[in-house]
């Protein structure tokens, strides 16, 4: 034994105790893709996936991977450095104009993507504001910024999707240039950005906004391009951060920007420089489903909108609280872990899928089941859903006014009684 065994298990307390007591909700593993898959032989239909076109499983998609693995095989055993393809230029050209940039530079995650950009930015005349619920990403490339020597930037925080506050970090900030990142949905609590606001304070500040939209592509705007073309920013938001393990059905990150800047990241951002380059099968099924928003984007984004505000106006007739959600990420919540982690257990054992999300993922006493709707959810499977969730929401005392049970609530009387 040594340290390390030590320390894993000081850390993993917690967890063994969950674990012990059969209620760790976690890693438990899919025996097929989609929505519809099950666990341990049983069939569940997933309430908590991202993927919110319901199109990672067309035929379509999987025909378009099938015939890049006949061509390039899985993986390409090296760097884009030096393990570019045509299919990755022909994408990156696509999703430029679609999305309205000048160009776009493929990551092989999401997570890559973002913190490649910070890092190649950042430097010690850079201040980064961070919006303060940002994501894992956002954070993790502003720390490795700031640890990092000769760069150093300024690290600030504004409340969350608050203009003032941010107009109130910029007009106080040390360094003369500044980058200010936030999402468009945020994904714990499904709550836009209110974009049309941030974007005009970077603008009287002289300071450059990247929008991390991971959670709009494919679901917001007219026709799916996202929060930007929801509010009419084309040309205002300098920099844009999208992924495709969400509606575009794989896994790969995306930077939109001016050429010089791509071109620029593309040299610098060491989880691009030094990571492999993105199998082409996925490349080939995100072609694929961006083919589909390109002809039928309006439909395709419209009936996710359907879907989200049937389940939406189920969860609050039954008297749900759904936190900060405007859009289709939609929090159960139930802010105690022992009613998150008994409601996500009792919804399993019927079929549904809603992940608890505990402390340290969100503060203590906003613990929350994982809510996602998407397109590709029926009507029969959000019914039964919404009927689970209002039986064991009374049985668990999760429902608006339900916070205590009944002796609890005697008791409580008593000691004010007293």
């Amino acid at each position: 034994m040594s340290w390390i065994h030590d320390k894993a298990h000081r850390e993993l307390e917690r967890v063994e105790r969950a674990r012990a007591l059969q209620v760790y909700p976690y890693f438990r593993p899919f025996e097929s893709g989609g929505l519809r898959t099950s666990i341990a032989g049983r069939p569940i239909v997933n309430f908590s996936s991202n993927d919110y076109l319901g199109l990672t499983t067309h035929p379509r998609v999987k025909e378009a991977a099938r015939a890049a693995v006949d061509r390039f095989a899985c993986g390409l055993s090296s760097s884009r450095v030096q393990a570019t393809t045509t299919a990755h230029v022909e994408l990156e050209e696509r999703l430029a104009r679609w999305l309205g940039y000048e160009a776009c530079l493929l990551f092989t995650t999401g997570y890559q993507a973002m913190v490649g950009t910070i890092m190649a930015l950042a430097d010690r005349d850079t201040t980064l504001v961070l919006d303060n619920l940002s994501h894992a990403c956002i954070l993790d490339g502003t720390f490795l910024a700031a640890g990092t020597p000769q760069r150093a930037p300024e690290v600030r925080f504004f409340n969350h999707n608050s203009a003032r506050s941010l107009d109130r970090v910029l007009r106080t900030r040390e360094r003369p240039n500044a980058l200010v990142l936030f999402e468009g949905i945020y994904s714990l609590d499904g709550d836009e950005a209110p974009i049309v606001e941030l974007v005009e304070v970077c603008e009287r500040h002289g300071a450059v906004a990247l929008c991390d939209d991971a959670h709009g592509t494919g679901t917001l705007g007219p026709t799916g391009r996202g929060i930007v073309e929801k509010y009419g920013l084309q040309g205002r938001v300098p920099l844009l951060v999208s992924t495709f393990s969400k509606s575009l059905g794989g896994i790969g990150g995306m930077l939109l920007a001016d050429r010089v800047v791509v071109d620029h990241v593309k040299h610098q951002a060491r989880s691009f420089l030094f990571s492999a380059s993105l199998p082409v099968p996925i490349v080939a099924a995100a072609a694929e489903i961006l083919t589909m928003l390109e002809t039928d984007g309006a439909t395709l984004v419209r009936e996710l909108h359907d879907n989200a505000a049937y389940m939406r106006r189920g969860l609050l007739e039954a008297g749900f609280d759904l936190g900060k959600s405007n859009t289709h990420i939609m929090p159960v919540m139930c802010r105690d872990e022992r009613k998150a982690l008994f409601m996500h257990l009792a919804l399993l054992e019927n079929g549904v899928l809603m992940v608890p999300i505990t402390y340290p993922g969100v503060k203590q006493g906003e613990e929350r089941l994982r809510l996602n709707v998407t397109r590709g959810h029926t009507r029969e499977e959000m019914d039964r859903a919404l009927e689970l969730l209002r039986t064991y929401g009374e049985a668990f005392y999760v429902l608006s006014g339900e916070d205590l049970g009944p002796m609890e609530e005697e008791a409580r009387g008593a000691d004010h009684a007293g």
